[in-house]
């Protein structure tokens, strides 16, 4: 995302306490608020559909890879396709992040390149994901897209699978921001978006340890920070 305000503030599935959360209304929530975007999550449905939502199952329980776009109904769980029109509608910046739903890369990959491709979102967009295989087959499907390396443990091990994967960012979880790990990223020329940040203290104190972005559920927190 290059030429991005610092630091970039991106809603964590959009604006969560005020709708409910990876829908359109708490996106554009997010974006009325002043963000830059936000991030989101994709998972597959039985008939092929990307759709955005964290969660392996609807809150009635129903698994998502069992059921069909059609069979969604009355939830309010969008398509990337649709997100991706929107972004590109509004200029939204998108964190997309490929759930670990499998240990080996699935069709969500180029799936998700493709819509990314089709909306002009490839140079606003980065695709983050915990499974570095799934950023390693998106480096090769399309390596003019963005990639961020999430983690939640093992903060000295990051950088390392990091290099091996040509990542553009790490995207530690809050705890495991460390001024060690910021220059770590510096010196590889690696963006580090910070995740999830709901404290404006805890905003203040990453901008001034040097972090590029940061991710969170309350828009004005975010906001304090900048």
């Amino acid at each position: 995302m290059p030429g991005m305000t610092r630091p970039l503030l991106l809603g964590h599935r959009g604006s969560p306490r005020q709708h409910r959360e990876n829908t359109l209304p708490s996106f554009q929530a997010a974006l009325d608020a002043g963000l830059d975007g936000v991030e989101l999550d994709v998972r597959r449905l039985a008939d092929g559909t990307l759709v955005v939502h964290h969660d392996e199952a609807l809150f009635d329980g129903r698994r998502l890879a069992d059921l069909t776009r059609a069979q969604l109904a009355p939830h309010p769980v969008p398509t990337l396709e649709e997100v991706c029109a929107w972004a590109a509608d509004t200029g939204a910046l998108l964190n997309v992040e490929l759930k670990y739903e499998s240990t080996r890369p699935d069709d969500r990959v180029p799936g998700t390149a493709e819509l990314l491709r089709r909306h002009g979102l490839g140079p606003s967009t980065i695709v983050s994901s915990f499974n570095p295989l799934f950023l390693a087959a998106l480096r090769n499907a399309a390596p003019e897209v963005g990639r961020g390396f999430l983690f939640d443990r093992a903060p000295g091990l990051a950088p390392l699978i990091a290099a091996r994967l040509g990542v553009s960012a790490l995207h530690p979880r809050r705890t495991l921001v460390t001024p060690a790990l910021v220059e770590a990223a510096r010196r590889r020329g690696w963006r580090v978006n910070v995740w999830t940040v709901n404290d404006p203290d805890l905003a203040r104190r990453l901008v001034a340890l040097g972090v590029d972005g940061l991710i969170g559920d309350v828009p004005e927190v975010l906001l304090a920070a900048r």
